[in-house]
């Protein structure tokens, strides 16, 4: 038998992804494949008004998407969440745990307050939404997809003052193969992609602290591909395994970072 057509494997029509984070930078760049792919997406995000920007630019291309508020912090806000994608497009299908904050600061100078922020968005965020959305798969009776994007950081620190996002990424591939075990039997299968330094407005130059832009310049220079990655190299992986293409994978992280991890 022949194996099954590559644009069969790709093709997501039918099916419904939320995106956390989904209005900009990796986010979007998730979005816009999934949503070319033919999968119905729910770009979900704090800032409603750049979410509906985004959902403007992918229904002007004919694809699906709608835009909902969502702080993944709060669980009734995750629940939400979930209600409207299904009240939308009748199930879910995919869920994309990107939304994250990447906040720099030496664990001398924080408080009790910017640990839990970090872990409350980053970890706890990824556990409200992946265990509403695993609920609607498991009714709906016919498996689904998980990826977490967690961070080489959930590999190996890429630099000072991220300790507190470090631990967040490392809980949150802890989660990810945990929970896979855990889905397994429902087939649905969870995975993660680990970006290494991608251009996206949370790495901006306004968004980082003195020291961390002084380190920017010799952590690209250890990236063998001697650049920072895009968005849609990171979308590209996401529809990998969002899609059919990644059949027999479960509790695996993909690390997409120009070769970093090798320096």
């Amino acid at each position: 038998m022949d194996p099954t057509p590559l644009q069969q494997e790709i093709n997501l029509s039918g099916k419904t992804a939320i995106i956390t984070g989904g209005a900009m930078g990796i986010g979007y760049g998730i979005a816009y494949r999934l949503a070319e792919a033919g999968a119905s997406v729910v770009v979900a995000d704090m800032n409603r008004a750049v979410a509906d920007e985004a959902v403007a630019r992918l229904v002007a291309k004919g694809w699906k998407a709608i835009a909902v508020s969502v702080d993944v912090s709060d669980a009734a806000q995750v629940e939400k969440m979930m209600e409207a994608a299904t009240a939308a497009y009748g199930s879910v299908d995919i869920l994309v745990n990107n939304a994250g904050i990447y906040p720099g600061k030496l664990v001398l100078d924080a408080t009790k307050e910017d640990f839990e922020k970090v872990i409350h968005t980053n970890l706890m965020g990824a556990f409200f939404a992946a265990k509403a959305v695993a609920r609607q798969m498991i009714t709906q009776g016919r498996g689904g997809k998980v990826i977490n994007i967690t961070s080489i950081d959930a590999v190996h620190p890429s630099m000072v003052g991220l300790a507190i996002y470090d631990a967040s990424k490392h809980g949150l591939w802890g989660f990810t193969k945990n929970l896979a075990l855990e889905l397994a039997p429902h087939k649905i299968w969870v995975n993660a992609i680990a970006p290494g330094g991608v251009n996206t407005p949370g790495t901006g130059a306004d968004s980082m602290t003195e020291e961390m832009q002084e380190a920017l310049t010799p952590l690209i220079a250890k990236i063998p591909m001697r650049r920072m990655g895009e968005s849609d190299e990171i979308g590209k992986v996401a529809l990998f395994l969002a899609s059919d293409l990644s059949s027999y994978m479960t509790g695996s992280q993909v690390v997409v970072d120009g070769g970093v991890l090798l320096a």
